[in-house]
């Protein structure tokens, strides 16, 4: 690994306009709204992002039936083909959570639990 392990984070709410309000008006920033994947039932709202800036950026997350109470962050880890490092999860012990699918112009994700059974993503752009 070259790079900063992490590349995206997400935090996952329940009231996306309460959560929106909380963290533009802590940090002083506007959150952007982003497209969502194609049929998916999901509504992201990302924080300012710098291209060529270091550290990682990320949204919130509203998602039908999706995790949202107490510590509900979820974190990307870079890859070259995220279809490359899921079955190493569990060939490790862990499982695939859900396989590596399009996020359209954001590249593709994959999302891995680890043996501890904390999810974690893994993003990549082909």
């Amino acid at each position: 690994m070259n790079n900063n392990p992490v590349g995206w984070f997400e935090i996952y709410v329940k009231d996306i306009d309460r959560a929106k309000r909380f963290y533009e008006s802590v940090f002083e920033v506007k959150l952007e709204r982003l497209n969502s994947p194609p049929g998916a039932e999901i509504e992201l709202w990302a924080f300012p992002m710098a291209k060529d800036g270091r550290g990682a950026s990320g949204a919130l997350v509203k998602m039908k039936d999706g995790p949202s109470d107490g510590n509900c962050v979820l974190v990307y880890f870079m890859c070259a083909d995220c279809a490359v490092e899921a079955p190493r999860a569990v060939a490790s012990g862990g499982q695939i959570v859900r396989e590596k699918m399009s996020i359209g112009q954001y590249g593709f994700i994959a999302l891995i639990a680890d043996t501890e059974g904390n999810m974690i993503g893994l993003h990549s752009m082909q």
